[in-house]
């Protein structure tokens, strides 16, 4: 009897190691290196203080599509919306930009009132959004913003959401969000 317990206990023991590790491995895939990438758009500066930024993004999101940003950026290389979110104070306490926009082959011919900025090639924490939206990119961030082992290694260069042909699935929607981290 006493064996049998043993190998059961010994059993259970290796598959908790064996979920440890393809835990491990699971968080290791999602970290991954994003080329260079240039974006035109339109920005805001915001703070995640006393509920602004739910303000000023949803006041953004409203003008790229009242105005039809997407159809006057120059040399865009597709049609996904990337939502950037840069030039941190600090942290994502303090204050940062937000630039709607597309990716381009050149900041060339940045129309007025619009911005072009040049996400440099660096190491990113993926994390995928799924559902119906904008609830679901709210929930990944909440999630984000309440990760601790991922707030010590946060790089705080520039984060971003691509919103891809999937963003348009109704309630299957989904959404990428790369978060820069310490290489």
């Amino acid at each position: 009897m006493k064996k049998i317990h043993f190998y059961i206990l010994f059993t259970f023991i290796i598959f908790s190691c064996k979920t440890q590790v393809q835990t491990n491995q699971t968080k290791t895939m999602n970290n991954q290196i994003i080329q260079e990438l240039k974006i035109i758009g339109i920005s805001i500066r915001t703070t995640n203080q006393n509920g602004q930024s739910a303000k000023d993004i949803e006041a953004i999101w409203t003008k790229f599509w009242g105005e039809k940003i997407q159809e006057q950026i120059p040399n865009k290389v597709n049609d996904n919306i990337y939502a950037v979110y840069t030039d941190y104070e600090t942290d994502f306490n303090g204050a940062y930009t937000t630039i709607i926009g597309l990716p381009v082959s050149s900041l060339e011919d940045i129309p007025k009132d619009f911005v072009g900025i040049t996400i440099e090639k660096a190491k990113y924490q993926k994390f995928v959004s799924k559902g119906k939206m904008p609830e679901a990119v709210v929930n990944t961030w909440m999630k984000i913003w309440g990760n601790k082992e991922l707030s010590q290694v946060r790089a705080y260069k520039a984060d971003f959401t691509v919103h891809g042909k999937k963003y348009y699935d109704g309630d299957n929607a989904e959404v990428e969000t790369f978060i820069s981290v310490d290489e």
